[in-house]
């Protein structure tokens, strides 16, 4: 088996954004739904199959 050296990387200096909090993620959620109601192309069923995925990832209210 061969022997690989350990993977080093520079981290970025400029400061990392916040975490979405629930609400923000709802109110993203909402925009998808309604995206994929006004939008009949793929694209918009793309849109409503991204926020049904992710509303099951989020805690009830």
């Amino acid at each position: 088996m061969d022997h690989f050296e350990p993977i080093t990387a520079d981290y970025p200096q400029a400061p990392r954004l916040p975490l979405l909090t629930a609400a923000e993620a709802r109110e993203a959620i909402r925009h998808l739904f309604l995206l994929e109601q006004l939008d009949l192309s793929p694209r918009g069923a793309a849109a409503g199959q991204l926020a049904s995925e992710l509303a099951r990832r989020l805690p009830a209210e």
